[in-house]
């Protein structure tokens, strides 16, 4: 073996030694590299899933936050006067009372259904009068409680069309719910209204027949007094001029 040979042997000697390691700097994992991408995916799938619950999170609280709003709108203080005003023109009724006690006390004492004897004509006279002046301010309020009555409608003509438009404009649950309380306040208020005002109406009648029924009473004992109770008068013929 000669030096040239020897010379050869090493040199290829050489490269194979050196080649295995410059192949450790090329080769790359591909299961390695398909595993991390695999987490990186997993990792950014669960990055989007948080981004998405927390949009939902937000979204419901935005939600829960228009359920949550307060109708900017409230007509229950000016029912609740409207409502007063009708009523104090009950209370402020004059002739019969309302109230029960009274009513029965004066109604037996001014509507009676006969006289007695021992009643002088004043008295009954008096009570006439009294009768005709419950009638006459049972017919006034009656009027009042009309005009008051048309005078409400233009208010809740108003109140209606609001409450309408604010339940169509609603934001959330709480909004619809408020308008929706308010229409059926208004609607009792009319009721209770109407009520009212059929009372004042019937009462009126009422009176105005009471009074029909007292007059006839008047009438019979008035009658009664005239005929007397001894004997009936019969003609006599007179002789003016002594013959």
């Amino acid at each position: 073996m000669n030096l040239r040979h020897t010379l050869s042997i090493a040199f290829l000697a050489s490269i194979l030694i050196v080649a295995p390691a410059r192949a450790q700097f090329a080769v790359i994992d591909a299961a390695n590299l398909v595993q991390n991408a695999l987490t990186a995916a997993r990792t950014l799938q669960e990055i989007n899933n948080q981004i998405i619950e927390l949009q939902n999170e937000a979204t419901m609280l935005i939600n829960e936050a228009k359920n949550l709003t307060s109708l900017p709108f409230n007509i229950v203080a000016q029912l609740r006067a409207t409502l007063a005003r009708t009523t104090q023109l009950i209370a402020q009724a004059q002739g019969i009372a309302y109230q029960l006690g009274q009513a029965q006390s004066q109604f037996a004492r001014f509507y009676p259904a006969a006289y007695n004897g021992g009643t002088t004509g004043a008295s009954m006279a008096a009570d006439a009068l009294q009768r005709w002046t419950n009638s006459l301010q049972a017919l006034q309020t009656t009027v009042s409680m009309q005009a008051q009555a048309a005078q409400n409608l233009n208010d809740d003509e108003n109140y209606l069309a609001t409450l309408v438009s604010q339940s169509q404009g609603s934001v959330g649950i709480l909004q619809a719910a408020q308008a929706t309380n308010q229409l059926l306040a208004l609607q009792s208020r009319q009721t209770i209204q109407e009520q009212q005002l059929r009372l004042t109406q019937d009462r009126s009648a009422a009176l105005e027949q009471a009074r029909n029924v007292a007059a006839e009473a008047r009438s019979r004992e008035v009658r009664r007094r005239f005929q007397g109770n001894g004997t009936q008068y019969t003609p006599q013929p007179i002789n003016v001029y002594g013959y």
